[in-house]
């Protein structure tokens, strides 16, 4: 009977050391790798939506660069058509309506992440120039009509803001100010979500902290704005269960 009973707890504590175990092993990270990419063209994990994206070479590593020294009032991304019927099938002309209306506000979209609803996503950034502005931006919450939600940094501003974009038109959902983001540095920027809460990281402080009306669902990306020339690099996503 002793025997029996001591398989029995062996046996319940496997079920329970494994009901811990699965879910961590469920939530690998999906990092962006950019080591393979071709420096001088698009990259091909993430789709150029707006303005021009590129691979660089920044001490002898792959990133990704968002190039705005050529910014005239905005731009769509070659082939911009082909890529967002790519992206949301027959509601791709939808989707352009609304990437015509931001085309001041350049983004890319992760082609392997269809639909974020929680979790952690994280970029290290560094802006190199920009007049107007040296904007590095997660992007999430994308719907196919175009609408999303952006977790901004800018090393000229140095504050945080949670943007909203919807029907054409932006605006901030959360504004932190005296977040230091020097130029010519390499920073950290994370967005986590949980249900309707948002919370901004940069460098590894929790700036920003916002309730939503309703949940996130949509794909992510990328965000810069207007002339803006910055690097990227490690672009990992972390989904929760």
């Amino acid at each position: 009977m002793n025997i029996v009973k001591n398989m029995s707890v062996v046996a319940v504590s496997a079920i329970v050391l494994t009901s811990l175990i699965l879910p961590i092993a469920a939530e690998q990270p999906t990092k962006v790798d950019f080591s393979n990419e071709t420096v001088g063209a698009e990259p091909k994990s993430l789709v150029a939506v707006v303005g021009i994206w590129r691979i660089e070479s920044e001490g002898g590593k792959n990133v990704l660069a968002v190039d705005g020294r050529q910014w005239k009032e905005g731009q769509s991304s070659a082939g911009v058509a082909d890529k967002a019927r790519a992206l949301y099938g027959e509601r791709y002309a939808e989707f352009l309506d609304r990437v015509q209306a931001y085309a001041y506000y350049p983004y890319t979209v992760a082609k392997d992440v269809e639909n974020f609803r929680g979790g952690e996503i994280t970029v290290r950034f560094e802006g190199l120039s920009g007049r107007i502005d040296q904007g590095a931006g997660i992007l999430f919450n994308l719907k196919p009509n175009g609408d999303y939600l952006a977790l901004r940094a800018n090393c000229l501003e140095n504050n945080l803001v949670l943007w909203k974009f919807e029907k054409g038109k932006r605006s901030s959902v959360s504004w932190v100010r005296n977040t230091p983001t020097a130029s010519k540095q390499w920073h950290d920027l994370k967005v986590r979500v949980s249900g309707t809460k948002v919370e901004g990281y940069l460098d590894g402080k929790l700036y920003l902290s916002h309730t939503l009306s309703e949940p996130v669902s949509g794909r992510i990306g990328l965000w810069s704005k207007a002339d803006s020339y910055m690097y990227f690099a490690d672009y990992t996503v972390t989904s929760a269960n």
